[in-house]
């Protein structure tokens, strides 16, 4: 189904009886001279005439793709990439764009960013291993040992063939392509260095991951600081434009003026709620625990199909909105400077009679509380590391919290930790008879 005929009636039924995020590498024309390759990120790509504007250069592995299907559609220079901000899937294949050029005999696109991309950049150069390591367990894949020599393809979290920007700007910049002007405005939200652009005359917006059909990713447990209550007022701003087409990265692209602005709106409205709701919380003196466990998200408004929280979370959004405005501590005293997760466990496993019962009344608690059960079975194995039977209960308790989750991320990490112990329990089998 074209794109833009599924959003509307995803949109209009409020039912989504089909993928909404599609990774196809398929392009499909949303105007004359306007396309999209559905992909991981998608790219836009406008034909201004003077050459073509792409938004977004997709990841490492389907750039080539990305550049393929557009060139199946139109064989013009591509003259203009715009990252909409620094992401590895939304500028990992920009060299990819530039081989176009080679081949093509054309110059290298102007790769147009916020001024904060190549400090992104720089600091990506520096975390690489990391990176490859958390992006693993965020999708779910096998957890990377940090001490194993990676295989060449995953050296670098981004490949060295990365454009660099070569046109920056703090706050506004104005780009005039052809006889077309593009606004881009910057706006802190997933990221510092994110920007969003409108097409004044065709009532055009491009959203980058402000609008990326699921709750907004302004959690993520792994990543550097998110910015939900500027992330809303930069929809505020998108809805002031009036926009007739909405084009994101990932996603669905919308059109119709009312569907785009319920869009924005409700996606505004969540974000400003849990942001208001936790600061009141943490001006009346409450505590990160108390934070967490009191404020919700209504089951409906998760229910929207570009609501839904299938990859980040409102619990994830609300621990980084503490980070933001309370700092990283969360407000236990012992926390503040704690002893070593070993030393207590092993304490608290000999007052218990071993971490044998420790584990034991984690198992038994699968079915009726999963997070305290993870708390318990985590104990035991930090009393007692190298104990394969405990690792194998280990693995059935994240299993099971694994299978509980809607987030991707959840069930990322937790999958993490399943898998670890099923590795030091195939790993090690004396310990099952210490039971």
């Amino acid at each position: 189904m074209h794109p833009l005929e599924l959003s509307s009636l995803v949109i209009d039924s409020g039912l989504a009886t089909e993928p909404v995020n599609r990774v196809t590498n398929e392009l499909s024309e949303l105007r004359d001279g306007l396309s999209i390759v559905e992909s991981f990120s998608h790219t836009i790509t406008f034909d201004s005439g003077d050459g073509l504007v792409c938004f977004d250069a997709s990841g490492a592995g389907s750039g080539r793709s990305v550049v393929q299907a557009i060139r199946t559609w139109n064989t013009a220079p591509i003259s203009t990439l715009i990252y909409t901000h620094g992401h590895a899937d939304h500028i990992g294949g920009s060299g990819a764009f530039a081989a176009d050029a080679s081949v093509s005999g054309h110059g290298a696109p102007v790769v147009v960013g916020h001024e904060n991309v190549a400090r992104r950049i720089d600091r990506y150069r520096q975390t690489s291993r990391w990176n490859v390591t958390i992006n693993q367990r965020q999708f779910g894949g096998p957890p990377t040992d940090m001490g194993l020599t990676l295989s060449d393809d995953i050296t670098d979290f981004l490949p060295r063939s990365v454009l660099r920007p070569t046109v920056t700007f703090a706050d506004h910049h104005e780009l005039l392509v052809g006889d077309t002007t593009i606004e881009l405005h910057h706006g802190r939200g997933e990221t510092d260095d994110h920007l969003w652009a409108f097409f004044p005359e065709q009532r055009w917006i491009a959203t980058g991951d402000f609008i990326i059909w699921n709750y907004p990713n302004a959690g993520n447990p792994q990543k550097v600081q998110r910015y939900a209550l500027e992330w809303a007022q930069s929809l505020r701003r998108m809805i002031a434009q009036e926009p007739e087409l909405l084009l994101p990265a990932h996603g669905l692209p919308i059109e119709g003026k009312e569907r785009i602005a319920t869009v924005l709106d409700e996606t505004a409205s969540t974000l400003e709620a849990v942001v208001f709701a936790v600061v009141d919380l943490m001006n009346a003196g409450a505590s990160l625990d108390t934070i967490i466990h009191t404020v919700t998200v209504p089951e409906a408004t998760l229910a929207k199909p570009y609501l839904r929280p299938y990859y980040d979370e409102p619990e994830f959004v609300i621990r980084n909105i503490w980070r933001l405005y309370g700092g990283w501590w969360d407000g236990a005293a012992s926390r503040l400077k704690p002893a070593p997760d070993a030393a207590v466990a092993s304490e608290l496993a000999a007052l218990a009679g071993g971490a044998a019962v420790l584990m034991d009344r984690a198992v038994a608690l699968i079915d009726s509380d999963l997070r305290l059960a993870c708390h318990l079975a985590d104990l035991a194995v930090w009393a007692e590391p190298g104990n394969a039977a405990l690792h194998e209960q280990r693995a059935e308790v994240y299993r099971a919290r694994r299978r509980s989750e809607r987030s991707l991320m959840a069930q990322g990490i937790f999958r993490s930790a399943e898998v670890e112990s099923t590795r030091i329990a195939a790993a090690d089998t004396s310990g099952r008879d210490e039971r």
